[in-house]
């Protein structure tokens, strides 16, 4: 069985290398929880509807990388095999014979190729864009850990209510939080590693705040506790350090450079972390967790709303990555983010308006067979390919799949008000797979109560938007049409044009 799994993912890898160029167009290869990540050489040798019609590929999206949307589980198994495809192209690849004549040769193809990226990364270029791209580079690596030991953690949790196994829990307890003592340090690497230093070095600097030994210091006034400042607190100590590191390599000897650097690195770092960061990242901290408790508990139904209807939009213009650390920084002090569950509604009215854009579009057979193969998709919480591949080429659905977020996010946001807070333990799943890591303050049968309310909400509120106001008449006599899976409306027309009115006969003479 395994050799089979294995066969076929590398089948799925080995049908989107060519389609992506072969392996000499690949420059980098990463994944994150759904997609697929390439650097490519040159964009213009991607044949994207090729791509789009594999079985295994729900959709694709251009930003600073090509992305190729697998899905959860198959992204993270798909990789190593294209991974090492793409390695063996290279090794069997011939030197290529420069061409000057023809202006083909290997640098003239590069530099098209950079040329051509260049223009599709400067939509997406602006600083603050590439800002927050860095931020979610450093915490996207954390997710499968963060799910992981959520998941544990919210067994765990069961097992002690039902006063199950009590000599396994504390093993659970200490499997499920050992990674989260510990998460400063792994986002000091990360950003380390994404900022240009040396990432151990990041690590050893964020490893400061986690110290136990820290309660004996004092700064401001206070007492120090271990993990204050947690993982904003580490963010700006391996950010510190990073420009340290590079001030440091400009006048430090060579001879001397791999002493000097890291040991003045760390301690000037160190100092300005403890004396300096630990308290005002602490303060930050205790800022969002309070404020974000304090929003939803008096202005819910507000909120709910405006972060459900605005999380799509937020997520086509990348501006939700700024929302990562915060979910962090919420997990971290009270182990749960209250604002994941709301969020999740947006993926809610996608569905409906989904499900509306079926029954409405019933001669049109392409998006039909679009939207039954991304429907499963959509409700574990994967939206990309109904987002891509109907809702936003279609326009107004896109609309009113925010007002079906608005909605189910409305209504989470009333229980907060009335005392009852729906969290997630971990960031990244969301739909129905977000259960397993529900967690709140009034017991875990009322937060799974709550939180499917929400999404029947949103799933009802984002149908009967779209249904009703989703379609103009005229989009509806452009999209539903009697077209065949594969065949674009103009192929159609063309193969079955419209009867032309006959020619009017001239009047009988008398």
């Amino acid at each position: 069985m395994a050799d089979n799994a294995e066969n076929k993912n590398r089948a799925v890898a080995a049908a989107i290398l060519p389609l992506v160029g072969g392996a000499a167009n690949v420059t980098s290869v990463v994944h994150c929880m759904t997609r697929l990540r390439l650097g490519l050489a040159d964009r213009s040798l991607v044949q994207d509807e090729a791509l789009k019609a594999l079985p295994d590929v729900m959709g694709v999206v251009e930003d600073d990388t090509y992305q190729i949307v697998l899905g959860p589980g198959k992204v993270a198994r798909v990789t190593p095999e294209f991974e090492s495809l793409v390695e063996e192209g290279k090794a069997a690849a011939p030197a290529p014979e420069p061409d000057a004549a023809s202006g083909n040769s290997a640098d003239d193809l590069a530099a098209q190729g950079a040329a051509l990226k260049a223009q599709q990364k400067a939509k997406n270029a602006t600083p603050f864009k590439l800002f927050l791209r860095k931020i979610a580079n450093i915490f996207v690596p954390l997710i499968p850990a963060l799910i992981g030991c959520g998941i544990i953690a919210g067994l765990n949790g069961l097992m002690i209510n039902l006063g199950w196994l009590p000599s396994v829990t504390p093993a659970l307890a200490a499997i499920a939080s050992g990674f989260m003592a510990l998460i400063a340090v792994f986002v000091g690497y990360n950003t380390a590693k994404e900022f240009g230093g040396t990432p151990i070095i990041g690590g050893a600097v964020a490893a400061i705040i986690v110290y136990p030994g820290v309660a004996e210091i004092s700064a401001f006034g206070h007492k120090l506790s271990p993990g204050q400042g947690g993982v904003l607190g580490a963010l700006g100590a391996a950010v510190l350090a990073v420009y340290i590191e590079k001030w440091c390599r400009k006048w430090v000897p060579e001879s001397l450079d791999v002493l000097v650097t890291p040991t003045l690195t760390i301690l000037i770092s160190g100092l300005v972390t403890i004396f300096g960061l630990m308290f005002v990242a602490g303060e930050v901290s205790t800022a969002i967790g309070t404020g974000a408790n304090w929003l939803l508990e008096n202005t819910g139904i507000f909120a709910g709303a405006v972060l459900g209807g605005l999380f799509l939009p937020l997520v086509m213009l990348g501006l939700h990555q700024a929302l990562i650390p915060i979910h962090t920084t919420l997990i971290e002090q009270q182990g749960y983010t209250v604002l994941l569950p709301i969020l999740a509604m947006a993926g809610a009215g996608q569905v409906g308006a989904a499900i509306a854009v079926f029954k409405k579009l019933k001669h049109n057979k392409s998006i039909r067979k679009t939207i039954k193969s991304a429907l499963p998709a959509g409700f574990l919480g994967v939206g990309e390919p109904l987002i891509y591949g109907v809702s936003l080429p279609l326009g107004r659905p896109f609309i009113t799949a925010c007002v079906g977020g608005a909605a189910g996010g409305a209504f989470i946001g009333l229980f907060s008000m009335l005392g009852t807070q729906v969290g997630s333990t971990a960031i990244g799943p969301s739909g129905w797979a977000l259960f397993p890591l529900l967690d709140g303050n009034k017991g875990l049968g009322l937060t799974c109560a709550v939180y499917l309310g929400g999404l029947l909400v949103g799933y009802i509120v984002g149908f009967l938007a779209t249904y009703y106001f989703g379609f103009t008449q005229d989009m509806l006599v452009e999209f539903n049409q009697d077209v065949d899976a594969g065949e674009s409306p103009e192929a159609h027309a063309e193969a079955n044009p419209a009867p032309s009115a006959p020619e009017p006969k001239e009047p009988a003479k008398v």
